[in-house]
């Protein structure tokens, strides 16, 4: 739940442009949440659209689980703050399921409450981080190198978009130290507009790839998006931009912000050098004007250490350490699920379930880490479709297919996306988990990846699940 500076609601009105709906306003709100199931005392629930059902439904049920309030955009049969309508904008998450408009009043208005909310803090700093992969595993390492220096507030997995972002705002109160915020967007200027909701003063932007791509049209459409972020920043913030990444370098020139650059480029502010792997896990010398210290995640994939780099910027920034970060990046496991979660069955099959999400960047990381992970194994890529990749989709696929071969990936399967043209193709979940369990043998790995609408996690969790009712318990790794 996001929990918020408490208010009254007759304030939340002010704030929000809404007017009072069968309330006093004397009703004091102390959590926001979405989700009416989760609502406790003291609680303002939202009515939103969905794809099946309508908040506004859910008044009445909300307010018997312990609501004070409904945000909504229409009279409901429960105290409530009526917003006003507001014009509705192309290409967010909600737009197949708000044909009338009431899910963007209600979102705007969240926005201004958590920039109300946000604003009354001082003492908060707040840290943007966007890119086309890797947003949510560094938005974990941040949450971790913050930590030791004070109250810190991050997202649960990928909350990003018009809801999760303002929702994680309202969860930092008046000991919050560190407020960390990961930004999507799926057009031109919803990065602005999250942006000016919740400023950021230090930005990261990991890198330009082409997820979205059928949104944007183009990689250089993307960039001029994720950019967005650092024009955002003061005049005293920082922007942490990606050395190593050309379209992301360019953008030191679009904010009056102090520039750090991070990377393995020799002239990177904060650096790796020494970059080795370890059974699939990075190790290197972490180099910063402060100083340096050795790091040796725990995450696989040699991709984290772009993230790590960030993640330490940013702290030793904020003033950590260089022999505190490297050690909170050393002993820092997944913190969000289905992102490289590695899982050791008894019978010595390796299970890395990254279903989460997936574009041709985080895939091509992926099946790098897949391959550095199984030297001398026999190794599986079961690979559901990427989305939203335009009239480029095929081809990408392709790419894929053949970057696999490339690395000697002894078995590649396809659930549900010919565009791979690999050998071994199933139809669905079904089919990927029946071919799994019959062929899978000691010492396989087999890496699960999938843009999260396949649902391929179903994959991954029933070959475990299969293992531990016959097997005993699996050893996370």
């Amino acid at each position: 739940m996001g929990v918020v500076i408490p208010m009254r609601l007759a304030d939340v009105a002010a704030v929000t442009g809404g007017r009072l709906h069968r309330a006093s306003g004397d009703e004091l709100v102390t959590a926001v949440e979405f989700d009416s199931r989760k609502i406790v005392d003291g609680g303002l629930f939202l009515a939103l659209p969905g794809e099946r059902v309508d908040g506004h439904d859910f008044a009445a049920a909300a307010v018997d689980r312990g609501a004070v309030a409904v945000l909504a955009a229409r009279e409901v049969d429960a105290p409530t703050v009526i917003v006003p309508a507001v014009a509705r904008t192309e290409g967010t998450y909600l737009a197949d399921a708000d044909p009338d408009g009431s899910g963007a009043a209600v979102l705007a208005a969240l926005a201004k409450l958590a920039s109300h909310s946000v604003a009354a803090l001082p003492d908060l700093t707040v840290i943007g981080v966007t890119g086309s992969s890797g947003k949510t595993s560094t938005k974990d390492l941040l949450a971790a190198v913050l930590a030791p220096s004070g109250p810190t507030v991050a997202p649960p997995e990928s909350f990003n978009n018009e809801l999760g972002l303002p929702w994680t705002a309202l969860r930092a109160g008046a000991d919050t130290r560190h407020l960390v915020l990961e930004f999507s967007a799926r057009g031109p200027g919803h990065i602005a507009a999250a942006a000016a909701a919740v400023p950021p003063r230090i930005a990261v932007v990991l890198n330009v790839g082409s997820a979205h791509l059928g949104e944007f049209g183009s990689v250089a459409g993307i960039a001029q998006a994720k950019g967005e972020l650092v024009e955002a920043l003061p005049a005293d913030g920082v922007a942490v931009l990606n050395a190593d990444d050309p379209l992301v370098a360019a953008m030191a020139s679009r904010t009056r912000a102090r520039v750090v650059t991070v990377g393995r480029a020799a002239g990177a502010t904060v650096r790796a050098e020494d970059v080795r792997l370890d059974a699939g896990r990075a190790r290197f010398r972490l180099v910063a004007p402060a100083g340096s210290a050795d790091v040796a995640l725990q995450l696989v994939g040699e991709h984290h250490v772009g993230n790590a780099l960030a993640a330490a910027a940013v702290a030793l920034e904020l003033g950590a350490a260089p022999d505190q970060v490297a050690g909170v990046l050393s002993a820092a496991a997944p913190a969000s699920r289905w992102r490289m979660d590695v899982t050791d069955r008894s019978d010595g099959v390796t299970v890395v379930n990254d279903a989460y999400n997936a574009n041709p960047e985080s895939m091509r990381a992926a099946l790098r880490a897949l391959a550095a992970l199984g030297t001398g194994r026999r190794t599986w890529a079961v690979l559901g479709p990427m989305a939203e990749l335009g009239a480029d989709a095929d081809a990408e696929h392709a790419r894929i297919a053949g970057l696999a071969r490339e690395l000697d990936v002894a078995k590649v399967v396809s659930v549900g996306c010919a565009a791979y043209g690999v050998l071994t193709a199933v139809d669905d979940v079904g089919g990927a988990i029946d071919l799994l369990r019959a062929e899978l043998r000691s010492g396989d790995v087999v890496l699960v990846k999938a843009s999260r609408a396949a649902g391929l996690d179903r994959v991954a969790t029933a070959i475990l699940d299969q293992r531990q009712s016959h097997e005993g318990t699996a050893v996370s790794s």
